[in-house]
């Protein structure tokens, strides 16, 4: 039995969702470890389309456990109607397939208020959120004064919590000109959509050790890329939480021991949605290319997303930092019709050539990529089953991403069908 850990290694937005899904045939339980629903992951079995937010992807597979844990930020009504759009599709959602962890960080609508204040307040310094609340959140979990999904049980618990919580928002609210929240009110939405909630309440920490006894396969969703984590990423262009896989075992309650593999997925090429430095961004008819064969649009806000080429410095540093053990490389098709294709294997900064993205803000908008070009393979690798019926040239740029990010190419993926899928090394197998 091993277990695996699956985290996005750029930006976001590489594919997590078809792997997963793909991945959960063989799992038995697939937990969610941080974020909110600010990540989205689209899946396409048989050719239907399922786009979920909060819940683990394996929640539309038959006879699997589905988990969010601990580390996830909630906002329980975005989760109940989330739930009931599902279940319009045929999937059986119940208290025996999906637990949500009692310790698990509520948003509430003070949450998503302030996100979309500081939004609209900043000028020159924006981060590009979603506006869904995600920081808010975790700044209040951070502050020891956030509401749990566990404090719903009490509603005289609740209102001290709730006193607590509104004295520091209120406080901030003032400040921008903004009437202070109705404790009363936010009380009264809360104690409606509780037994709603409650109902998929469960200590998870203690579930996941009755699953280790019982030798189960267990699947971590990670949810963004590492290039968002907040002290690993982009920052301060990042999310609020950490998107590394050691977080899979503080954001679910199990201990490190647990994982035993962790695959990186990795698109083709580079994309990232919203604010901040993104040296390989092409700008050009190329960038619009990626974009509109790739079908760059953001799951959960349909923002369209920047393109450009893979960036091998920025992988092989998110691969070190995480602790990768594979890849899984995903869109391969996307780059079919280029006549060539490069890789960035070196940053420029004011004249020196390094080999890892500045911590410094300020100089990751100044690094210049250097490039290694590749011939491209003008012929569809769309739908290809096996390595060694890729094209030649195909196969080249895949060999040398393996070489130079310093792990191994476990996966490709040819197609959004999940059937497409070229399995190399198994995580659950190695």
């Amino acid at each position: 039995m091993r277990n695996v850990v699956v985290v996005g290694s750029q930006w976001g937005d590489e594919g997590k969702g078809k792997i997963v899904d793909w991945l959960s045939s063989e799992a038995d339980v697939v937990i969610r470890f941080q974020g909110g629903h600010n990540a989205g992951h689209t899946l396409v079995i048989d050719g239907k389309t399922y786009k979920l937010r909060l819940l683990p992807s394996g929640i539309v597979r038959k006879n699997k456990i589905s988990i969010i844990g601990n580390g996830v930020v909630v906002d329980p009504w975005a989760l109940i109607d989330e739930i009931e759009e599902i279940k319009k599709e045929g999937v059986d959602i119940n208290e025996k397939n999906l637990f949500l962890s009692e310790s698990a960080t509520l948003i509430l609508p003070i949450h998503s208020e302030l996100d979309t204040l500081r939004e609209d307040i900043a000028k020159n310094d924006k981060i590009g959120t979603t506006r869904r609340g995600i920081g808010p959140a975790y700044e209040d979990k951070v502050g020891r004064r956030s509401i749990r999904v566990i404090d719903l049980l009490s509603e005289r618990n609740l209102e001290m919590k709730l006193t607590t919580l509104l004295e520091h928002h209120n406080f901030l609210r003032k400040g921008m000109g903004k009437k202070e929240y109705s404790k009363e009110m936010l009380k009264e939405k809360l104690l409606k959509i509780a037994p709603k909630i409650l109902k998929f309440s469960k200590p998870v920490w203690k579930k996941i050790e009755e699953f280790k006894k019982m030798k189960k396969k267990i699947l971590f969703e990670g949810a963004q890329g590492i290039l968002l984590d907040v002290d690993h990423g982009t920052y301060p262009f990042v999310t609020s939480s950490n998107t590394v896989a050691s977080s899979a075992a503080t954001g679910s309650g199990c201990g490190i021991g647990t994982i035993n593999y962790i695959l990186g997925i990795t698109k083709a090429y580079t994309t990232r949605v919203g604010e901040g430095p993104f040296p390989t961004e092409l700008k050009d008819q190329i960038g619009e290319h990626l974009g509109e064969r790739g079908k760059e649009f953001g799951t959960v806000t349909s923002r369209k997303r920047r393109c450009g080429w893979f960036d091998g410095v920025l992988v092989k540093q998110t691969i070190k930092i995480s602790g990768i053990d594979g890849i899984a490389l995903t869109k391969l098709d996307v780059l079919d019709e280029l006549d060539e294709i490069k890789i960035c294997v070196a940053y420029d900064l004011n004249g020196e050539r390094i080999d890892y993205l500045p911590a410094s803000s300020e100089q990751q908008f100044k690094v210049k990529p250097i490039y290694k070009t590749f011939a491209g393979w003008k012929s569809s690798t769309c739908g290809t089953k096996k390595f060694s019926d890729l094209p030649n040239k195909a196969q080249d740029y895949i060999k040398f991403i393996e070489h130079f990010v310093e792990a191994k190419v476990s996966t490709v993926s040819t197609s959004p069908e999940r059937k497409d899928t070229i399995l190399i090394e198994d995580p659950f197998k190695v």
